[in-house]
């Protein structure tokens, strides 16, 4: 709806100055109003324009802000068990440097897009995190070990690719 109405906005201001001018008695005269701040009718009706757009621009822009933070970013808002959360924390600290994950608002640089590789099972991702990666030494064996390690594998078992 805002977009559309963003969309339309400079047509409806365009032919409000066509209108103008018609109504003037073309080109000239109508820079003669403008210039000499017209008569009364056109005084009143700038000021009904500006307030117009100044109400409507900001309100179209918070009403779709509200929108967007309700239907995007649902999985990087949504409530998670503690587990869930702790593993969402420890992997912001330890893990969203080099990975991408969407659900955690992480864009790493050097290791690979999770959201990219889903669906992940735990057991992927713990064993990710015990050998360093693929084993190829790009990434360090045991970031986070035991529960944290688990913590971690579950959030990014349950959020990646979503």
């Amino acid at each position: 709806m805002e977009l559309l109405v963003f969309f339309l906005a400079p047509f409806v201001i365009l032919g409000v100055a066509v209108f103008f001018v018609a109504f003037s008695g073309g080109p000239g005269r109508a820079r003669q109003a403008y210039l000499t701040r017209g008569g009364r009718g056109f005084r009143i009706g700038l000021l009904a324009l500006y307030v117009a757009l100044g109400v409507a621009v900001p309100a179209l822009v918070i009403a779709g802000r509200e929108e967007s933070v309700g239907s995007e970013g649902a999985l990087a808002s949504a409530e998670l068990d503690p587990d869930l959360e702790e593993g969402k924390n420890l992997f912001l600290e330890t893990c969203s440097s080099c990975h991408s994950l969407d659900a955690a608002n992480a864009r790493g640089v050097t290791g690979p897009d999770l959201d990219a590789l889903a669906p992940l099972d735990i057991d992927r991702v713990l064993n990710a995190i015990e050998i360093g990666g693929t084993g190829d030494a790009r990434m360090p064996p045991g970031l986070v070990e035991g529960g944290d390690a688990d913590n971690v594998a579950a959030y990014v078992a349950r959020v990646a690719g979503q």
